[in-house]
């Protein structure tokens, strides 16, 4: 007769040096060729209609509007009417005419901060975003150095007023 064993069953070890080795190299490696983004969102304001404005006086101050159609941009107030209009240049939208007209405007009302952009259907959308970064900031020199002044930040978007045949808005 045999005797039971009085050794149990031990399963082996695990050898997991090579799965380490495995990861140290590869940790490293996927951090460093890891793209690191980073996303900057810019909360725009839908302007009111005019019918709910009608009801309501018409607040004192600078109203900012800026319409950008297809051959020109025009700068207005929309209590006092058109400032400026900017044709377009051989390179397309002078942003250079509107920075400097917006900051003439910014030196006479300081205490806004509040524009809307109108745009006619079918402006890019890289012309647009163009538009809202020229209305944001403005580069200074300071010191010798270029730094961005902010203009108007707060900034609405919406449709332009339709332009008739007989080139009044309707």
């Amino acid at each position: 007769m045999r005797r039971p064993s009085r050794h149990r069953y031990q399963p082996p070890e695990l050898n997991i040096t090579s799965f380490m080795n495995l990861m140290v190299i590869l940790v490293p490696f996927l951090l460093i060729t890891a793209v690191f983004s980073r996303m900057a969102i810019l909360e725009l304001n839908i302007p009111l209609a005019d019918a709910s404005q009608n009801n309501q006086q018409k607040p004192a101050g600078l109203q900012l509007e800026v319409i950008i159609r297809h051959d020109s941009m025009d700068i207005a107030d929309r209590n006092a009417g058109l400032l400026k209009h900017i044709e377009n240049n051989a390179q397309g939208y002078n942003y250079k005419a509107l920075s400097n007209t917006l900051k003439s405007i910014k030196v006479q009302a300081p205490e806004t901060t509040a524009a809307v952009i109108l745009s006619e259907p079918d402006i890019s959308y890289d012309v647009l975003v163009q538009l809202m970064d020229t209305v944001r900031v403005v580069n200074v020199v300071r010191d010798g150095a270029v730094m961005q002044a902010e203009l108007f930040p707060d900034i609405s978007i919406g449709d332009a007023p339709v332009i008739n045949s007989t080139g009044k808005t309707k």
